[in-house]
């Protein structure tokens, strides 16, 4: 797809400024990017970068440079778009683009497996090899991959996309606009045993569900363990990255981030609008207050009530965990 400067500045209600008749048809980094790319700038380091690029068209946030930089006119050259936020800019245009490239199949390919009396939307997909258990219910648009199963008794909403290789356990709830990635698995068991009189751990039935609210996004192989009892919960705009672990009667608060590797164990409860940066590791039955940041590798072994920035094991305020990393250092050479 080619757009012109003028067609993305009318879009994005920015202000252009430059060669306005430049095109683009593909996204590039600002440093490497050519005469057919589009780019973007949110932050102040990558303003020189402005003086030599080769992007046809490049976004910018307008606070970095209004009244502060001068933009060339005329017809040669790339175009410069000036809008509030670059990166979400970005976003938004790569999201018709997207949408563009990919858009939303329907039907039902065979050889698939649909229980007796599933109705699959006319607007749905179902990819080859895909099994929808018995009183699955699927919303409108939803979009089921190859190699999907679905477990008896699961509610799907509308517009929510399984890839390839998706795995739902038996009676587990998936909201509206949700995306599972490959391999993503959903209602698998919790870790639940108990050692009886001789030693032997004894399996724990976990009769519970999971529940994911709208607008979750899951990445690939992620597993979310069904609760015991009652239901482990990811609430609506969480975005959980790839290989995570969330254990049996946990809650991830709305519009949290989970990293790659983060695994919390079982019955802890994440607040809203958190961020567990990279392997950050949660002890299970503590709860972790709303708008927390752990660092990567963050070990959180007992509750936090406090919003804040956190780092190291056991999890203490950031800028006190940096000053003792130079004393240990500092240490180290004694």
């Amino acid at each position: 797809m080619e757009f012109s400067a003028g067609q993305i500045a009318a879009l994005l209600g920015g202000a252009l400024y430059g060669n306005t008749n430049a095109k683009v048809s593909d996204v590039a980094p600002i440093e490497s990017a050519e005469a057919r790319h589009l780019s973007f700038v949110t932050e102040e380091k990558y303003l020189s970068y402005l003086h030599t690029t080769k992007a046809g068209v490049v976004l910018i946030t307008r606070s970095l440079v209004e009244g502060k930089l001068k933009f060339p006119e005329g017809e040669a050259g790339g175009a410069f778009i000036l809008v509030e936020n670059a990166r979400g800019a970005m976003a938004q245009l790569l999201t018709i683009v997207s949408k563009a490239m990919n858009p939303p199949k329907t039907g039902v390919e065979q050889p698939s497996f649909v229980a007796e009396g599933v109705e699959i939307p006319a607007d749905a997909y179902v990819g080859a090899f895909a099994y929808i258990g018995r009183n699955v219910r699927l919303g409108k648009g939803v979009q089921i991959y190859p190699n999907v199963y679905i477990g008896e008794n699961v509610t799907i909403g509308d517009n929510t996309i399984l890839y390839a290789g998706v795995k739902v356990y038996a009676r587990c709830v998936i909201g509206a606009g949700c995306i599972l990635h490959a391999g993503v698995v959903v209602g698998s068991d919790g870790f639940g045993f108990e050692p009886d009189a001789q030693g032997v751990n004894r399996k724990i039935p976990q009769i519970g569900n999971v529940i994911i609210e709208d607008d979750v996004e899951i990445g690939a192989n992620t597993t979310i363990d069904r609760a015991m009892m009652g239901s482990t919960v990811i609430r609506k705009n969480a975005k959980l990255d790839n290989l995570i672990q969330i254990g049996h009667n946990v809650e991830v608060g709305e519009s949290s981030f989970l990293c790659a590797q983060v695994g919390i164990a079982g019955s802890s409860k994440v607040g809203a609008h958190c961020v567990l940066a990279g392997q950050v590791g949660v002890a299970g039955h503590i709860e972790i207050a709303d708008n927390c940041i752990f660092g990567a590798q963050t070990g959180v072994p007992n509750s936090i009530k406090k919003a804040g920035t956190y780092m190291g094991y056991p999890a203490i305020d950031a800028a006190l965990w940096r000053r003792a990393v130079v004393r240990f250092k500092q240490s180290g050479k004694n």
